[in-house]
């Protein structure tokens, strides 16, 4: 991994894991990723915060965008805040430089699902 000082704020490198800080919109039109918020990368989400469906999106979500598996991206804090923190487990090098360009671009890329 490369090392932390190459990082945007809103990713932290802890061996081969990655922490992610995001901001959850709930309600938006569309699941996607709108560059950054802060320290943080700002995700759009379709699902409503109620009973957890948020946070259940927003794992999907990442892991259809990321090419990830389920149990790979865990919360670490934020279970009812906007403000969260990911764990993503043994994450490979390509995730990195993927979330990388979130921060490089001023319009980054999205995944648009009509689920």
């Amino acid at each position: 991994m490369t090392s932390s000082e190459t990082l945007p704020p809103y990713l932290r490198a802890d061996g081969n894991d990655l922490y992610l800080r995001v901001h959850v919109q709930p309600g938006a039109k569309a699941d996607v990723i709108s560059g950054c918020h802060g320290d943080a990368l700002k995700i759009r989400l379709r699902a409503r915060p109620v009973d957890g469906a948020a946070n259940t999106a927003l794992s999907v979500f990442l892991c259809a965008t990321l090419c990830l598996k389920g149990p790979q991206i865990t919360l670490v804090q934020g279970e009812s805040a906007r403000d969260k923190i990911l764990r993503i487990r043994a994450a490979p090098a390509s995730v990195q430089i993927q979330l990388k360009k979130y921060a490089e671009s001023s319009h980054p890329p999205a995944l648009n699902r009509e689920n």
